[in-house]
């Protein structure tokens, strides 16, 4: 904020989506309709609020969301509205100096990248700032709806909410001093939960730490679960669409592993369907689990617009992600970290067991997996160093283990005959490179992490005598 996020560029990209919403509405006698959302970062609602001006002033009417609203919230009222698109003012899980404008389309799901190549080329040609219209401006006026209500249906035609009203759950909530607050909480104390609920006061700094439901960023939540004798911890990030589970124990869950647990409850309590999508630095825990049901794996690149895609099918059990995003079935494209938490909710009511027992189920029927990552920050010589050499001479061997495929559809995945792997890709939206892995043990785990640092040192050494660092 205040350098490439400014006013001038939210009301130059409105301009630009304004332009293409226009261009791809089929109706001529309505105008076309666009949601506005915002999380609750500084500014966020004088943002959405410059945007929807834009909008109204170019002939697009504008659902302006009452209060700041979670992303999976603004993307169900794309379709429930039968809206153009979305634009939701979020910078998600990323730290408090960060905001961003998401467009969404019809689909209320992620964008495709030839519709934001269209919006960029749009913008690009704009000439100069884009002015503040005046109200005698506006075509429209901006229209102010709480979305909240109708999501509310959504959710109850989604989960089984009167298992969980029965089990009478103690619950820690920890909603990061994000969008999810009234959300979640309400949701679980209307169904007859014990709610204890963290972090609920809005803080433009989010505590002195990113709003992502992460194990180093929930403290407060895994000390609260022990220390209360809950039955669940239920974490959401900023903009509530990525999930943090903890146990009974105080124990954090991967995403990996909710998603697993997710996708076998849903096999077990709902209609069967055919496919369960993952994108490729997602645990192969789930294609055990599919193997036993006879359901196909649809592996997809990083990005849950790819999730997205196979979830419209409305063939998909479940879309999800490592990095802690999913959605299921007659849903929206988008993850959906109050779905999530709520259907994990479900299914430790629903068995009557401490979800501790559940995934201990899990791994016995099916194998353990472990799964890890590395994040990385290299200097962009030691990142074109890495790219070059996995390029043009890619590993034959791994921690000593064979390598039976090597995938480039989104970074360098090598499969290894063991049937662990390892995937080196470049981050889509920090300055890293990322190194996810996974093994069948711990022991083969921590040989692919040593494997990881040691290609990570060799890389900058090989760097380091090509250009060596001066002295102080």
């Amino acid at each position: 904020m205040a350098d490439g996020f400014t006013f001038s560029n939210v009301r130059k990209a409105a301009q630009a989506i304004a332009g293409y919403v226009k261009a791809h509405h089929s109706s001529k006698k309505t105008p076309p309709v666009v949601v506005i959302g915002h999380d609750t970062r500084f500014n966020s609602r004088e943002f959405a609020s410059a945007a929807a001006k834009v909008l109204c002033a170019n002939g697009v009417k504008v659902l302006l969301t009452d209060r700041d609203t979670p992303t999976p919230v603004i993307s169900f009222q794309v379709i429930n509205k039968k809206a153009e698109g979305a634009i939701n003012i979020t910078a998600s899980h990323n730290p408090p100096e960060y905001n961003g404008l998401k467009f969404s389309p019809y689909h209320g799901g992620p964008a495709a990248p030839e519709v934001t190549k269209e919006i960029e080329s749009r913008a690009a040609k704009i000439k100069g700032d884009v002015s503040d219209p005046a109200v005698s401006e506006l075509k429209y006026p901006v229209e102010i709806f709480d979305p909240m209500p109708e999501y509310f249906a959504r959710i109850k035609n989604l989960v089984n909410l009167e298992v969980i009203k029965k089990a009478k759950l103690k619950i820690v909530v920890d909603v990061m001093h994000g969008t999810g607050r009234g959300y979640l909480d309400h949701i679980l104390k209307e169904n007859g939960c014990r709610v204890i609920l963290l972090n609920d006061n809005l803080d433009p700094l989010f505590g002195g730490h990113p709003p992502e439901p992460a194990k180093d960023n929930i403290g407060k939540m895994l000390r609260e679960v022990k220390r209360s004798r809950a039955d669940l911890g239920l974490g959401l990030d900023g903009d509530a669409d990525r999930f943090g589970i903890v146990d009974e124990n105080g124990r954090f869950y991967t995403p990996d592993e909710v998603i697993a647990l997710l996708f076998k409850h849903l096999i077990e309590t709902r209609p069967r369907l055919a496919k369960v999508a993952r994108t490729h630095s997602t645990t192969t825990l789930i294609d055990r689990i599919a193997e036993k049901y006879g359901i196909e794996v649809v592996e997809t690149p990083i990005g849950f617009k790819y999730i997205g895609e196979v979830l419209m099918t409305g063939k998909c059990v479940i879309g999800g992600e490592e990095s802690g995003g999913l959605s299921i079935a007659n849903h929206v494209p988008e993850k959906d970290g109050i779905l999530a938490c709520l259907l994990v909710a479900e299914m430790v009511a629903e068995k009557g067991r401490k979800l501790s027992g559940i995934l201990s189920d899990i791994y016995h029927e099916f194998g353990r997996s472990y799964p890890g990552k590395l994040n990385v920050k290299l200097t962009d010589a030691e990142k074109s160093r890495l790219l070059h050499m996995l390029k043009n001479h890619p590993p034959k061997e791994i921690a000593g283990v064979k390598v039976l495929k090597l995938d480039t559809r989104d970074g360098y995945k090598f499969a290894l005959a063991d049937s662990s792997w390892v995937l080196i890709r470049p981050s889509g939206t920090e300055p890293l490179i990322r190194f996810h892995f996974e093994a069948m043990t711990s022991a083969k785990q921590k040989k692919l992490i040593k494997y990881c640092e040691g290609l990570i040192h060799a890389i900058r050494s090989q760097v380091n005598k090509v250009h060596p660092q001066e002295e102080d």
